[in-house]
C-alpha cells in the first residue's frame, strides 16, 4: 500500500468511479483482503473475471487501487491492493454546484445502502456465528445534544479508537495470532437532526 493515510477525494470524477455499485463493493472487498486478483474477488461478487478486471482498471485510473508485488509465481495474475488507508469523503468538498452536490448525495446513499446490506447479512446469519461472537457484536443508539466542535471531537477520538484496535489485529494477526480472528464491520454515524 503506498500511502498509509486515508485518501481525500476532492473531485467529482474519482467519487463517481466509486461510486458505481459493483466498483464501491470490489473496493471494500480489496481492502478486507489486502491483495487479490480478479479472479478471486469475482468469486466473491459472482461476476465474470473480465468484468471485474474492467472495474479494477477504472478504480486504478483514479488512484484509488494500484496494482501489487505478485502473491504467486504466475505471471498471468495481476494482483490489486488498495493504494491508501481507506477514504476520506467530506460534504464541504462538494457543496457549492449542484451536480458535484447530487454526485455526493448519490455516493453516500450508496455507501450506506451497502453498509445496511452488510449488517441485514450478519442478522440473518446471526445463528451460524458463536455465541461468543452474538455477545461481542453490537448494535447501539446515542441520542445527545452537542456542538459541531464536540461532534468534530468524538469523530476523531473515535476514529484513533478504531485505528489502534485494528492495527492491534494486525500485528497480532503477523504474529501468528488468527485463532478465533474473523473480519468485523463497524459503521459510526453522527449527524445533527432536528424533530
Amino acid at each position: 500500500m503506498a500511502d498509509k493515510e486515508p485518501r481525500r477525494i476532492t473531485d467529482v470524477g474519482t467519487l463517481k468511479a466509486l461510486a458505481h455499485p459493483l466498483r464501491a463493493h470490489l473496493y471494500r472487498l480489496l481492502c478486507i483482503e489486502q491483495v487479490a486478483t480478479a479472479s478471486q474477488l469475482a468469486e466473491h461478487v459472482d461476476e465474470a473475471v473480465s468484468l471485474v478486471s474492467y472495474h479494477l482498471r477504472k478504480l486504478a485510473e483514479h488512484g484509488l487501487i494500484e496494482e501489487a508485488q505478485p502473491q504467486s509465481g504466475d505471471a498471468r495474475e495481476r494482483w490489486w491492493q488498495p493504494a491508501s488507508d481507506g477514504l476520506s469523503i467530506r460534504d464541504a468538498d462538494f457543496r457549492g454546484e449542484p451536480g458535484k452536490a447530487a454526485a455526493h448525495l448519490a455516493a453516500s446513499r450508496l455507501f450506506h445502502d451497502q453498509r445496511a446490506d452488510r449488517y441485514r447479512g450478519y442478522l440473518d446469519e446471526r445463528a451460524t456465528w458463536s455465541p461468543e461472537w452474538n455477545t461481542a457484536s453490537m448494535d447501539s443508539e446515542s441520542w445527545m445534544r452537542l456542538t459541531p466542535a464536540e461532534l468534530t471531537a468524538l469523530r476523531v477520538e473515535l476514529e484513533a479508537l478504531v485505528r489502534r484496535y485494528d492495527e492491534r489485529g494486525r500485528a497480532a494477526e503477523a504474529a501468528g495470532g488468527t485463532e478465533g480472528r474473523e473480519h468485523v464491520a463497524l459503521f459510526m454515524y453522527g449527524f445533527p437532526f432536528r424533530v
